[in-house]
């Protein structure tokens, strides 16, 4: 929490201390409002990169450069910030109070009526500048990687719609990791300015990151690595398979669609 010294050492202390003081359950405090928003979340985010490609592409099958794919996946995280920045917000808060013992909110739905009685929608949406700066970039790093490891990994002479189960899973794995190397520092961040008492950062994310250089230095941008890339992999290679087979299943049963 701003202006406290740390509450755990690392990734494995966290993962030791909130499983003996909340249990299995601890681990998964706050996920109530990612869980709603996710469904959407990622079906808005592979809509915006869909529309990000055409609205590149001369003609359906154009074939874009690696920078234009680039352009649509930031373009999918103009889109995906809409439903993620609440969410964050939510998550982030309910995630502190069970660190520090407080019990301000209930759950997910108590903390969203209590933050728009506060302040009303832009209590709720409080970080959606850092979320931009998160997901921008970061998804465009996302897509970008994910098609170019699927034309690395497509045997010569096939196509890359051919390509086999864990060969996906293996560029959506990848791509997930790179997401996320770019997406730590502005997450950092934005966590700590959206769980920050009001008025406590009224230059917004340039308080945060000079406070947090100062008191912490510049490693405390990636605070959480280990964590992120131990789900970033496999969250990631499963969102692309099912992603895969979910459009091959849809061009198998509406093919002119």
């Amino acid at each position: 929490q701003p202006g406290q010294p740390p509450l755990y050492s690392g990734t494995f202390d966290c993962f030791r201390k909130t499983l003996v003081g909340e249990g299995v359950r601890g681990l998964y405090k706050g996920m109530a409002a990612p869980i709603i928003g996710v469904t959407p979340m990622f079906a808005v985010c592979f809509f915006g990169f869909g529309l990000g490609k055409r609205l590149q592409q001369r003609k359906p099958d154009d074939i874009l450069t690696y920078p234009q794919l680039f352009a649509a996946g930031m373009l999918s995280g103009v889109f995906t910030t809409v439903i993620m920045a609440p969410g964050e917000r939510i998550k982030c808060l309910l995630q502190i109070q069970a660190a520090t013992g407080e019990t301000k909110y209930s759950g997910s739905l108590d903390c969203a009526k209590q933050l728009y009685r506060e302040a009303g929608i832009r209590g709720v949406y409080k970080g959606t500048v850092l979320t931009l700066m998160r997901d921008v970039p970061a998804s465009g790093m996302y897509f970008m990687t994910y098609e170019w490891l699927k034309n690395i990994l497509t045997p010569e002479g096939k196509s890359v719609s051919d390509l086999s189960a864990p060969r996906i899973l293996f560029a959506g794995g990848l791509a997930g990791i790179f997401n996320w190397a770019v997406a730590i520092p502005p997450d950092v961040l934005k966590s700590r300015f959206q769980t920050a008492p009001p008025g406590k950062y009224p230059n917004g994310f340039r308080d945060v990151l000079r406070e947090l250089i100062r008191e912490e230095g510049v490693a405390s941008l990636y605070k959480g690595f280990t964590a992120v890339m131990i789900r970033a992999f496999p969250a990631n290679a499963a969102c692309f398979l099912g992603f895969e087979v979910a459009m091959k299943f849809l061009n198998w049963i509406a093919p002119g669609l």
